[in-house]
Formats: structure tokens, C-alpha cells, sequence
């Protein structure tokens, strides 16, 4: 779907991190059987949170998303939300079910737990960010060597210490860009054949 021909509002210019850099304090965990059930707990409550009156869709993202990758303990979903610009209708309800706000930037907000074990990304719907999610997510969950080299760049990083946890998510990029190459690559392959 397009995004909305009559946004709400203008889109935010600037990125706020609300509390500013924090260090990367947790490691890699071996795959966890639970992380499956905590997405779907949240997925709820989400969905009752925002309310039937918007239509959103939620997915499970994330290094926790891919049976056997290690990863930190951290649930990532992306939500993708009619108008990004409509925060009334999505972040309101979202803060009001206990999420708290960490990013507002262009095309984006991040909200969290309290406990910071859940973040949740929220983008509008036909945003190109969810859909490389979801391609590197299906690719990672099809290619063990792919799933292999992408577990071993995480454990080298966390190998180093992290003053932001940003600039951890920064150095994965050129890793994760290659995996989405060869990701591309395959699903065209597959679709011309």
C-alpha cells in the first residue's frame, strides 16, 4: 500500500534519542525457545494497544527472529502504521501500554520496554526499511552460511567494548548489506527461473 496521500502532519527533520548514547551492556545469548512466545505477547498487546480502528501490521524481526542465531536478548517488531505522522493515533496508545519512546527521527520511532528486552520500530506502511527487514530475516532463517557469518561478525563486535549501541549497529552494516545482496540475488534468481 501507498503511503497516505495527506499525511497528518509534516515528518520530523532531526533524530532524537531520548536519553542520549548508552552502551552496549549485554552479549550474545545462545537462541532462546522463548524469544518465539515473547514476540507473539507483545504482538497482542500492540495490536490492543493501537486498537482494531487502525489497520498495522507486525512482524518479528530481529536476530531473535531466526531459530538457532545467537543474539542479544533484545525482541525486535517492526510495526508499520498507516501514517508515520498520525503519532496520536499509534505512539499515544503505544506509551500509554507501558512502551517508552527512545527514537523519533524521519520515517521512524522506536519504542521499548522499560526493561529494554523489546523494541519495537514503527515505520509507515510500504516504508523500504520494513521490507529489508523481512529479507534479511527469510534469508537468514534459509542460509546457514549466511546465518553463520552474520552470528561470527556479531560475536567479534561484542568481542569490543560499545560506548553507543548505535555505533554497534553501525559497524554490523557492510556485513548486513552483503547478506541482503546475495538475498536479492537469490529471490530474483528463484523468480526467473
Amino acid at each position: 500500500m501507498e503511503s497516505p496521500a495527506h499525511p497528518s502532519r509534516p515528518d520530523v527533520t532531526t533524530t532524537e534519542i531520548v536519553g542520549g548514547p548508552e552502551p552496549l551492556t549485554v552479549g550474545l545469548h545462545p537462541a532462546d525457545d522463548s524469544w518465539p512466545a515473547t514476540y507473539r505477547e507483545h504482538e497482542r498487546r500492540i495490536r490492543t494497544a493501537i486498537g482494531s480502528a487502525l489497520a498495522v501490521e507486525v512482524e518479528h524481526i530481529g536476530s531473535t527472529s531466526v531459530p538457532g542465531l545467537a543474539a542479544k536478548p533484545i525482541v525486535d517488531l517492526v510495526v508499520a502504521v498507516p501514517d508515520i505522522t498520525d503519532e496520536h493515533a499509534y505512539l499515544v496508545p503505544l506509551l500509554a501500554a507501558g512502551y517508552r519512546l527512545r527514537v523519533r527521527e524521519p520515517g521512524h520511532r522506536l519504542v521499548r520496554t522499560p526493561e529494554r528486552d523489546v523494541h519495537v520500530h514503527v515505520y509507515e506502511r510500504g516504508a523500504p526499511q520494513v521490507d529489508a527487514y523481512l529479507l534479511l530475516r527469510d534469508h537468514l532463517r534459509a542460509d546457514p552460511a549466511d546465518r553463520a557469518l552474520y552470528e561470527q561478525t556479531k560475536r567479534d563486535l561484542l568481542a569490543q567494548q560499545w560506548d553507543d549501541m548505535n555505533a554497534y549497529a553501525d559497524a554490523k552494516t557492510s556485513v548486513i548489506e552483503a547478506i541482503k545482496d546475495r538475498a536479492r540475488e537469490r529471490q530474483h534468481g528463484r523468480g526467473g527461473a
